[in-house]
């Protein structure tokens, strides 16, 4: 049995040739796919079904795709998002990924290039070489429900909250620079806002340091990135 035969896939869009034709590559690698025609269809969906990762359109009939993004994020942290729009404005681009959205591809595509992006989405979602569940000092995060815990408190992560700082585990003691952090986190090139990250890191330090002015283990390098010391 392929491990790609328990990946389920929710695809909306409303051109039925496009559909069509991403649903049969889809169903070539063996992913199960859903197909949702309209933006009724795909809340109905989603409030039936956890998927691994939601193809999403965003000029849509009936519920356009930033209000269906917007539902989905309301309850839902893990599934992964790829937009795929002919609204290619960087405003359109920024809105998706302040959504939450995990990546954003403009129409037309190249199906290989889709192909490989769900890949990547997928991958960004299973793999890691750190556990579920990482402690330091009186701090535990668990990537797997999104929980982390302080002395105090226990806090509710966002997805992106939990892949920032899934990155920076992984890379304890090495700086990763803003780069690398938009690529593999954002599924972005380009940075929105200089403030972005930094804003991110405030969070972490807010959440897991005793003092956030003195942090003990989220620094900022300046002029290159991030540094994670446990």
């Amino acid at each position: 049995m392929s491990s790609n035969e328990n990946v389920h896939i929710l695809l909306v869009e409303d051109e039925k040739t496009l559909s069509d034709v991403i649903a049969l590559n889809l169903r070539m690698e063996d992913y199960h796919v859903q197909i949702a025609n309209d933006g009724n269809e795909a809340l109905q969906a989603i409030r039936n079904q956890i998927f691994d990762l939601i193809l999403l359109d965003i000029m849509l009939p009936h519920v356009n795709g930033f209000d269906i993004l917007k539902e989905v994020r309301a309850t839902n942290q893990v599934t992964s998002v790829l937009i795929i729009s002919a609204k290619d404005a960087t405003t359109d681009r920024i809105q998706g990924l302040k959504l939450g959205a995990d990546d954003y591809l403009t129409k037309p595509f190249d199906l290989e290039e889709l192909m490989l992006r769900v890949k990547a989405l997928l991958r960004r979602g299973s793999t890691s070489s750190i556990s579920d569940v990482y402690e330091f000092g009186s701090n535990s995060i668990n990537f797997k429900t999104f929980e982390a815990r302080n002395q105090h408190d226990t806090i509710q992560l966002t997805k992106r909250e939990a892949d920032l700082l899934k990155l920076l585990v992984d890379k304890e003691g090495e700086v990763v620079s803003r780069q690398e952090i938009l690529k593999k986190v954002w599924g972005y090139d380009v940075l929105p806002n200089t403030r972005t990250i930094d804003n991110f890191i405030l969070a972490f330090r807010k959440y897991f340091e005793k003092d956030p002015k003195q942090p003990e283990y989220f620094h900022s390098v300046w002029g290159v990135g991030y540094r994670f010391t446990a």
